[in-house]
């Protein structure tokens, strides 16, 4: 029998890690290949790890809830076969105390090297401090990025599994870094000169956190756990509303030409294309040129540098059957016609829906767009789709009484209108950015060539 190493793939460019939701096969399972052995979630799309050849699972190296990177050994199956994979040999030699015995001569340096890889890939697998406590990459860069040594991060009380500290954890405990250490430091000795009163008219209390007000239960009331993709959701839209001051700026759009040229191609063009012609590919279409007019809204923000971005990926934000929510994203939408954005649209709804979607299809959007019209909605006030800095809310297209202008006079006339509505960070994008961009988009739907060819 061989041994086989079963690694966790590579799920996209964007995508460096994964957490494992539950072990399809156990210790002794026979399994076949192709067949799935475990389960992964990344952001919100889960999927299954199969396995590469036939085989038995001997061996089980994380456990579930834990977060692996990719390229990362998660588990050994024996297969038929009479040498050992040279991944598994790695991975042995990965889990052996690394040798401290010089190099003997004649080797050209060969051991040293073979140990140096060891002890990162050591390193790499087993990021732990000296507690003992797995700290997972995300929670690692954040510390890193916010100056938090280890001796310091082993001092944050973890909610997760095996008191592991979650995001969430790390986010909440950030705030109060400066609270917490100004409680911690002795008082001065009564011998030490007060500080001036200009330094300490300087100082500024440190932000007040505030804890969720405890709920009361009632008789008849139900509890629902949330599940694990609601539980993202509502993290990441707390974290946006804290890193990100909103503003929305709402504009009316005539649309009228475009309902009206909808009705007249959709047959044809599902006949010829095989696909709907909804509305969001032409919403999509407008607000991509607009991009182009004002690329400062396609940015990210990093510290105290803007990142202007280079391409315009646009998500699309989809319900789904569990009421949940999720953005798949068209990548270089600006490349695509109309007829390239409908199928795009179509083919990510459809499989967003059946949880078909791989997790680069949920990553590296640049600006996103939801449809509140979808639910009979006029407007709504968006939530950032952090990292990004805008996001554009299409609400219900409602047919009312309007002044139009004509050239022989002013009459009313009923028209199809649609409010937009245009949220963005005011950090980096000011009102005259903001509300003239969503004007923009405005224009460019009111302008619809009606005499075009889809």
């Amino acid at each position: 029998m061989a041994r086989l190493e079963l690694i966790l793939p590579k799920m996209g460019e964007s995508v460096a890690e994964a957490t494992i939701t539950s072990w399809l096969k156990q210790v002794g399972d026979s399994i076949e290949a192709d067949e799935a052995v475990l389960e992964i979630a990344t952001d919100k799309v889960d999927s299954e790890v199969p396995a590469p050849e036939d085989g038995v699972l001997s061996e089980i190296l994380f456990n579930e809830g834990d977060v692996v990177k990719v390229g990362e050994v998660i588990a050994i199956m024996e297969t038929e076969g009479g040498e050992d994979s040279p991944v598994a040999a790695r991975a042995e030699s990965s889990r052996a105390p690394v040798s401290a015995a010089p190099v003997p001569e004649g080797t050209n340096g060969s051991v040293a090297a073979v140990e140096s890889r060891v002890q990162e890939a050591v390193e790499a697998i087993a990021p732990r401090g000296s507690n003992g406590r797995f700290y997972s990459p995300l929670v690692r860069n954040i510390a890193k990025k916010e100056g938090i040594s280890m001796s310091e991060l082993e001092s944050v009380a973890g909610s997760g599994k095996d008191g592991r500290v979650t995001k969430k954890d790390i986010l909440a405990y950030i705030p109060t870094r400066g609270s917490e250490a100004s409680s911690s430091t002795p008082s001065p000795s009564p011998t030490k000169a007060p500080a001036p009163a200009v330094e300490s008219s300087r100082a500024k209390p440190a932000p007040k956190v505030h804890d969720a007000p405890a709920v009361q239960l009632q008789g008849g009331d139900e509890i629902i756990e949330m599940d694990r993709m609601r539980k993202l959701i509502a993290d990441h839209m707390v974290m946006s509303k804290s890193v990100s001051p909103h503003v929305t700026s709402y504009v009316e759009a005539d649309v009228t030409g475009i309902v009206e040229w909808r009705n007249r191609i959709k047959n044809s063009f599902q006949d010829r294309e095989g696909e709907k012609m909804t509305f969001t590919p032409i919403f999509l279409e407008a607000i991509v040129k607009a991009i182009k007019d004002f690329p400062m809204v396609n940015v990210s923000v990093d510290g105290d540098r803007i990142i202007k971005r280079k391409h315009i990926n646009m998500g699309m934000a989809t319900a789904l059957p569990s009421g949940n929510l999720i953005v798949p994203v068209i990548k270089d939408a600006d490349n695509l016609n109309l007829t390239g954005l409908a199928k795009a649209v179509n083919d990510l709804a459809a499989r967003a829906r059946e949880n078909q979607l791989t997790p680069d299809e949920i990553q590296g959007g640049t600006y996103t767009v939801t449809n509140v019209g979808t639910f009979g909605n006029v407007m709504g006030t968006p939530i950032i789709n952090q990292p990004q800095c805008a996001i554009l809310a299409v609400g219900a297209i409602r047919k009312k009484p309007s002044v139009i202008e004509t050239p022989e006079g002013d009459f009313i006339g009923i028209r199809h209108k649609m409010f937009l509505s245009h949220a963005y960070d005011h950090r980096v994008i000011d009102g005259a950015l903001g509300g003239s961009f969503v004007r923009r988009v405005a224009d460019y739907l009111e302008s619809f060539d009606t005499e075009r060819e889809f």
